[in-house]
């Protein structure tokens, strides 16, 4: 291990001092931009960090040795309430909290005490996270790394927002939002402790008379199964408050008065009272007048919207199930003063029909999935099956009033508006699951009056965002419907909070631009900050007009340079480095933030720039687990990249993670794995080792053909898996399968020694280079090579090198092997001797006819025949021919169509001179004598007459 770690650190520096990672435009050279987000930076960067950034540079890697001239910049984002959260907890002498920094993060005791700074704790983890960043060996251009708190930084973000507001894409309004109590802010994704991508759901409420003045407002996302109340659940032993809510009496939950007060509303509690106050007494159907009971329900939720929940048997399962207990066991009914008999008379009420359910679907699937009860796991997919079904097909009944006939999806939105309109339904809205700010409050949802908002509802933004979408690529494919889907959910987003770090919102003081806002089109400042930090331009001198001439030519140069005395040729530099890089052509992130960061990076792109500075591409992966296990600092299952680089090595680690998983799968961290790594990578360098120092002699036989055959694939398939992000499958190939490729040429030559060996290792470590560069660095010059392998050539597929000969004839010695193998373990025999017996030349001529017919799809026995008959050498065995022909249709359908063309391009071969070319080998590999025949072959030894048996490309095998 210690060596590995010598290598990576001499890579590293080598790599620095030549500056051979940063990217300064070059007309003669295609260029090629890549980024990766930048890291909230309120703890040390992790193996998810890792596993990302792993792929973009593994890509960047193949991108330059392609001949691309690739810029891969970094950044830190301080922004939001993360590190304000974080250094509170640690002056609040939060001790888990401090434990987790100390224990998990490494922090020392004299750096924790300073961390009631925010700026200073973002300054610490800052510096150490750039240590891990370049010792994992990623190839960035440190020259233009910025934080989101620079000053030059923020006055980018202010032209901005300032050129959102004038296009109309920030407005002010009134709007719902996820909203911390205790920051008096709205809370955004990665403003959150726990719940991140939720966000507020809206409920219609019910209000269902309980006598002439009050009400119970009942929350449901399916206000059209009113047709279907039987009753109404309150929880007993629950808080409800009787209150004046507007111009109305409601009762609710002390809970949903609170959230209602957030939401709008003037609400002003008269009493309390316990659930049991109300229960067993009627309340009044709005649409049908019919006075229903109301039920004990301990399943009911205060917390849970208003705490008041009607009952639809007939449609809920949860509703049938409660219903179900209460009639089948009453006694608890008693305390309220209801006779069972008034439960058991309630009857289920049909009123929608669905395809595939008769008249009650709740009590159907209820049976049909064995639910129990209203707390078994199944009821829960039972709802979720209901729902779906009747949303999407269902029909409302005659029992529906005005809506009868209607499909449920049309009709949705029409009633709530009628029952609004009517004075019978109301709104609000709640939050599906907990949500806790970074300061750890508990959040709410807050309907926000003159609060700053993207509108990402603007039908013409959402299409110019589809249209983006629809010109760039996305890897995997499968993630494009996603993007699709949030697009058109996307709705105005809060984009503005009061606390935290950030660039304040220059027309309205006391608001800041929140973390997932100022992210968007980040990747345009990097083009230039190089100069920025290079020249010491000052903030104040980045004006409106420097931004508009650098990023779109509209001011002149002489004015933008008048009015901010910068010098006009930095200028010049600047715009000429912002129009070669741009626009962005990777960029690669985890899946979860497709749902915001990365379709808010798209819809900023399309509002700020013109079509040709829109993304190209986005690579979307897994979230990585730890040992099976959600990663959780503060449960402590967390590993950094700093400590797994120091315990396994860069290469070890990068390859480790990079074989994780790829398309959206979740790689899963094992450090046994990466221990796995580290031993492969090391007998991976002592295999090289020998090569190079042993393999001289020439040599251009048959194998030596096969080995640079195989070359020219693994070259195709690695360069293919790379350029579709499949960085998993191209490592497992440039790896596993290229060594298995050398190990198979070593077995069968008995030593290293020939010349060959040396100039497909140069090709190797190449494909390999992107992966594991530190170790293909030290090899490379190992070999006397003079320059970088990662700036080397990237190896290409020569179609002149390719020999399907030795290819078929290396697959037949692969195929007898593992026949022979699968006899031995099938029988237990320990062999003396093994027979081979290779088909004779009329089977090859059935053989290869199948092979043609099949070219044009299903062969037909009778036609097959019919043409094998006219063969002169077939018709005296026409018997024999037609068994064996019938028996080559299914052989042959079995193989792929791929290696099909290979033998019709080759025909037959000599088989059995192929076998006897590695009768040594052979006889070494099973510890027996090895004989070979051809079926043809009068003097055979063939006791038990296996060479009939024998077909093309699977010789008989008899082994004693």
């Amino acid at each position: 291990m210690e060596f590995l770690r010598k290598i990576e650190e001499k890579w590293q520096k080598a790599w620095e001092n030549a500056r051979i990672f940063e990217a300064d435009p070059d007309p003669n050279k295609k260029k090629f931009f890549v980024t990766f987000p930048y890291p909230y930076i309120n703890g040390p960067l992790h193996v998810g960090h890792a596993f990302t950034a792993s792929r973009i540079d593994a890509y960047a890697r193949f991108k330059r040795m392609q001949g691309y001239n690739v810029l891969f910049p970094w950044a830190w984002h301080w922004t939001g309430q993360p590190l304000i959260g974080a250094s509170e907890r640690v002056a609040k002498d939060d001790k888990a909290f401090i434990r987790v920094l100390r224990e998990v993060d490494g922090v020392p005791e004299e750096e924790l005490k300073k961390f009631v700074d925010p700026i200073y704790m973002a300054t610490y983890y800052t510096n150490d996270s750039r240590i891990a960043a370049k010792r994992a060996g990623f190839s960035v251009d440190w020259r233009r790394e910025f934080n989101t708190i620079m000053p030059a930084f923020q006055k980018f973000i202010e032209w901005q927002y300032e050129k959102l507001r004038a296009e109309g894409y920030v407005t002010r309004g009134t709007h719902p939002v996820v909203w911390c109590p205790k920051c008096q802010s709205p809370t955004g994704d990665h403003d959150r402790q726990e719940g991140e991508g939720v966000t507020p759901e809206e409920y219609t409420l019910i209000k269902f008379k309980l006598n002439e003045e009050t009400y119970l407002p009942a929350a449901t996302f399916r206000p059209e199964t009113i047709y279907g109340v039987t009753n109404i659940w309150i929880h007993p032993e629950a808080t409800y408050v009787e209150a004046q809510v507007d111009n109305e009496v409601w009762v609710i939950s002390g809970k949903a008065a609170e959230k209602l007060r957030e939401q709008g509303k003037t609400v002003e509690i008269k009493r309390k009272l316990k659930g049991r106050e109300i229960i067993g007494k009627t309340f009044e159907s709005p649409v049908t007048k019919e006075k229903l009971p109301i039920l004990p329900g301990w399943f009911v939720d205060p917390a849970q919207a208003t705490g008041v929940v009607y009952s639809v048997p007939a449609h809920a399962p949860y509703d049938w199930l409660a219903l179900k207990d209460l009639q089948e066991k009453p006694e608890s009914l008693h305390m309220f003063g209801i006779e069972p008999e008034t439960v058991k008379n309630i009857k289920p009420i049909s009123m929608i029909k669905v395809e595939g359910f008769g008249e009650y679907p709740a009590i159907e699937i209820v049976e049909q999935l064995g639910v129990k009860d209203q707390h078994d796991p199944k009821a829960e997919e039972a709802t979720k099956i209901i729902y779906k079904k009747e949303f999407h097909s269902g029909v409302l009944k005659e029992n529906c009033m005005d809506y009868a006939g209607k499909m449920v999806r049309k009709v949705k939105e029409n009633l709530i508006e009628d029952f609004e309109r009517r004075g019978i339904a109301d709104s609000m809205y709640n939050l599906p699951q907990l949500v806790i700010c970074r300061c750890l409050t508990p959040c709410v949802v807050k309907v926000l009056q003159d609060q700053w908002f993207l509108k990402y509802s603007d039908p013409e933004w959402k299409e110019k965002a589809k249209e983006a979408l629809s010109r760039m690529k996305i890897y995997p494919e499968t993630a494009t419907r996603w993007f699709l889907t949030v697009i058109d959910w996307l709705k105005e987003w809060a984009c503005t909070r009061r606390t935290g770090l950030g660039t304040p919102l220059s027309w309205s003081p006391g608001w800041i631009i929140e973390t997932l806002s100022d992210s968007t089109i980040y990747m345009s400042f990097y083009t230039i900050n190089k100069h920025i930090r290079q020249h010491d331009i000052k903030p104040e001198t980045l004006t409106k007009k420097v931004f508009d001439y650098i990023f779109y030519g509209k001011e002149s140069l002489e004015k933008a340079a008048a009015e901010s005395g910068i010098n006009a040729e930095i200028l010049r530099e600047m715009r000429k480095e912002f129009l070669y890089w741009y626009s962005v052509d990777l960029r690669v992130s985890a899946k979860e933030l497709v749902p915001n960061h990365l379709t808010f990076f798209i819809f900023h792109h399309v509002a700020l720039f013109p079509p040709e500075h829109w993304p190209k591409a986005i690579g979307v992966n897994g979230m990585l687990m730890i040992e099976g296990q959600q990663m959780h600092r503060h449960l402590g299952n967390f590993v950094t990249m700093k400590n797994a680089i120091k315990e396994y090595g860069a290469d070890a680690t990068r390859c480790a993670l990079l074989l994780g998983a790829e398309g959206m799968d979740d790689p899963d961290w094992r450090s046994e794995n990466a221990k796995d790594m580290q031993r492969k990578l090391e007998s991976f360098y002592n295999f090289a080792k020998n090569i190079i120092e042993n393999a001289e002699r020439e040599e251009n036989g048959h194998l030596e053909k096969w080995l640079t055959s195989m070359l020219q694939h693994r070259i195709k398939e690695v360069t293919e898996n790379l350029e579709q992000m499949k960085t998993r499958t191209a490592l497992e190939i440039a790896l596993f399968e290229i060594w298995n490729d050398f190990r198979w040429y070593v077995r069968r030559k008995g030593k290293i020694e020939t010349k060959i060996l040396k100039e497909a290792l140069k090709v190797w470590l190449k494909l390999l280079a992107p992966f594991a560069p530190h170790l293909c660095e030290e090899l490379w010059s190992e070999m006397k090579e003079e320059s970088f392998i990662s700036l080397a050539e990237w190896p290409q597929k020569n179609e002149e090198h390719i020999d399907i000969h030795a290819e078929e004839q290396e697959n037949l010695i692969r195929d007898v092997i593992e026949d022979t193998l699968n006899i031995l373990k099938a029988t237990k025999i320990i062999p003396q001797k093994i027979c081979y017996y290779t088909a004779c030349s009329w089977k090859w001529k059935v053989y290869l006819k199948v092979l043609e017919k099949l070219k044009y799809g299903e062969v037909k026995l009778n036609e097959l025949m019919k043409e094998l008959a006219m063969e002169e050498d077939l018709k005296r065995n026409l018997k024999e021919v037609a068994k064996f022909a019938s028996k080559m249709v299914k052989e042959v359908s079995g193989i792929p169509e791929k290696r099909r063309e290979i033998l019709l391009k080759i025909k037959a071969f000599n088989e059995k001179e192929v076998i006897e070319d590695a009768e040594d080998f052979l006889g070494e590999r099973f510890k027996a004598q090895i004989k070979i025949y051809n079926e043809e072959d009068k003097e055979r030894y063939d006791p038990l007459q296996r060479a009939v048996t024998s077909m093309p490309c699977r010789p008989a095998i008899y082994i004693e």
